[in-house]
């Protein structure tokens, strides 16, 4: 046993130092826009299960989605977990095709009582990725000699959002609770765009590098009911509020000319403190139905106001080319889920019945529009297991994700991703008073 608990806190070590170098764990190129991918925010239960979580109650796992469930926990558990995820993409685009995998750092995070109403989670988890490579070749059509000029375009981006954050639940009644996170966002979003004549040894290339280095805090408040149907049916309605929040942001724009045959380049750098970056309104309402503590089936809503966000800089210097300011159009983004989790027996020495079977889907669409129309719509599909470590209280989780981005309009863009992900929740009773004969 106490093998089993080295191995577990060098996994978490080797957790932790993977955020510092798996912050561009994508290949997509949807991450152009905007904040970029919009992290799962859900632990490994959740995942498994389409992603539902503003119903859901487990004192054996954690539910950031929705703080109020902290009051779950019982007043001897320790709860410690992580997670990470491999992934597998295959996008395809006009004929091309390209496959990319990755892996990252999904979440770490504790949970504990500090009182008999109160409860309380820290945690740490990614909030948004950016990772692409795009290139293409255009013509330019003089209009007096109506000689057409080939350029190239070249995109590139990576960076992404952290979040830290720290939550209370506190039970109000025997069957109502509520709940708070305060997070504490950080991170830099580095993109770039160049154009360049490659047909034309007297031209210039012309590229702009342009870093949004965000600072800043956001809060989630959360609520859940639990109605007792009789002695072994329950039922759970939450819902969760997160408030729009200004990001306080460093943004600048680095332009750059370079003549392709003397090779020499003038450069100018604007700062914009008037950059309008921010979060949305967000509101979410879930239920969940409880049989016998053994099957667990949940449906969840959510409705984020990107349409009110800003992802903006607004810059007045003329020597920064205004077609080429950072401006994204959004749109509201909306998400329904749904999921199951069964144990086929509570009690026995059988192993696979006390295994935690796991399944779910969910729809959704994204936050940012191309060309003045929404971009894409994406579904998915989960399912997974929740592994009991032997002689313990712990859990592994083990879910498999299909998911498919399918592009709309003109230029139809599509994504197809397997992910894996593995989650381990160590459960130990460290709060209770040891007697010794």
């Amino acid at each position: 046993m106490v093998g089993f608990k080295h191995t577990l806190c060098a996994l978490l070590l080797t957790m932790v130092t993977g955020v510092a170098i798996a912050q561009n764990n994508t290949n997509s190129p949807y991450t152009r826009y905007g904040f970029g991918d919009l992290s799962d925010q859900g632990f490994g239960n959740s995942r498994a299960m389409g992603g539902v979580g503003f119903g859901l109650r487990d004192g054996a796992q954690i539910n950031p989605l929705n703080p109020a469930s902290y009051t779950a926990i019982d007043s001897l558990t320790f709860l410690f977990e992580g997670g990470v995820s491999l992934q597998n993409m295959n996008v395809s685009a006009n004929g091309v095709k390209l496959n990319a995998k990755n892996s990252s750092f999904d979440y770490l995070a504790m949970q504990f009582r500090l009182h008999p109403r109160l409860a309380m989670s820290i945690g740490l988890l990614p909030f948004s990725n950016v990772g692409y490579t795009v290139s293409d070749t255009q013509t330019a059509t003089d209009p007096e000699t109506g000689n057409t000029t080939a350029y190239a375009r070249n995109y590139t981006g990576d960076g992404g959002l952290h979040q830290l954050y720290g939550g209370l639940g506190f039970k109000v009644l025997q069957n109502l609770s509520v709940g708070v996170n305060v997070s504490y966002f950080w991170g830099d979003i580095n993109r770039s765009r160049a154009i360049y004549y490659p047909n034309m040894s007297s031209a210039y290339k012309f590229q702009q590098n342009t870093v949004a280095s965000i600072s800043t805090y956001k809060l989630d408040f959360g609520l859940q009911y639990t109605q007792q149907i009789d002695k072994k049916r329950t039922m759970t309605f939450g819902a969760i509020y997160s408030p729009k929040q200004k990001l306080g942001n460093d943004y600048s724009v680095t332009t750059m000319l370079v003549s392709t045959s003397t090779g020499l380049s003038e450069s100018t750098t604007s700062l914009k403190p008037d950059a309008a970056l921010g979060l949305p309104n967000t509101f979410g309402i879930g239920v969940t139905y409880n049989y016998d503590r053994r099957l667990t089936v949940g449906l969840d809503y959510s409705l984020e106001q990107w349409s009110k966000a800003k992802f903006e800089s607004n810059s007045t210097d003329a020597s920064v080319n205004e077609d080429f300011t950072e401006t994204y159009a959004f749109t509201d983004r909306s998400k329904i889920s749904v999921g199951a989790e069964y144990i086929p027996s509570l009690t026995g020495r059988s192993y696979l019945g006390h295994v935690k079977y796991r399944l779910g889907a969910y729809y959704t669409t994204p936050y940012y529009k191309i060309n003045g129309e929404k971009a894409a719509r994406e579904f998915g599909v989960t399912g997974g297991f929740g592994l009991p470590i032997p002689r313990s209280r712990s859990i592994l989780s083990i879910s498999g994700q299909f998911v498919r981005v399918s592009g709309q309009g003109a230029n139809v863009l599509n994504e197809n991703i397997f992910r894996v992900c593995v989650g381990l929740t160590f459960n130990e009773r460290w709060f209770f008073k040891r007697r010794v004969e």
